[in-house]
């Protein structure tokens, strides 16, 4: 079944509060095989200028993800899970993640398209203090993959490639 595609530009409420330990950021740490010392010791996070041992840079993923599930099981959007794969993955940062930051995630369809008879979902994930404090925004697509296939070229538009053009067909 074709996504909705009037999803883009539809927002969801912000996630439950997080609460960032030094406990989960190692464990993180560790998961990932990041040796970083500025991620288990204090001391050394606080030579950085840190208040308090910081995340590796991926680490908001377990944030993003929570909130990208809003999303993914709204049953109005139409998306077959079992059809995703995750497609990309970007952050960009104004601080790192410290432990001890209360977090929040507010979600945004950015784009619904298509692609070689696939739907490319991204989202847009703005993770915030309480105090609506932007310390990062995760950008995720994902990609279901055949599901755009029964579409007639009038409900995909001009973003599909119907196939070769004159100038590259063989």
């Amino acid at each position: 079944m074709p996504l909705d595609q009037s999803f883009e530009g539809r927002e969801y409420p912000p996630t439950p509060p997080y609460e960032v330990g030094r406990e989960k950021i190692r464990e993180f740490a560790d998961a990932i095989g990041d040796d970083n010392p500025v991620h288990r010791d204090q001391a050394a996070a606080k030579a950085l200028g840190y208040s308090d041992v910081i995340a590796p840079p991926t680490f908001p993923i377990v944030l993003s993800m929570r909130a990208a599930a809003q999303v993914v099981r709204d049953p109005e959007f139409g998306l077959d899970y079992s059809k995703v794969v995750h497609g990309e993955q970007e952050f960009r940062y104004t601080r790192p993640v410290q432990a001890g930051d209360v977090l929040q995630v507010s979600v945004r369809v950015e784009s619904v398209r298509v692609a070689a008879g696939n739907d490319l979902i991204t989202t847009r994930g703005d993770i915030t203090t309480l105090d609506g404090e932007l310390v990062v925004t995760a950008y995720s697509t994902l990609v279901a993959r055949g599901t755009a296939e029964t579409r007639s070229p009038e409900e995909t538009g001009p973003t599909e490639a119907t196939g070769p053009t004159e100038a590259t067909a063989s």
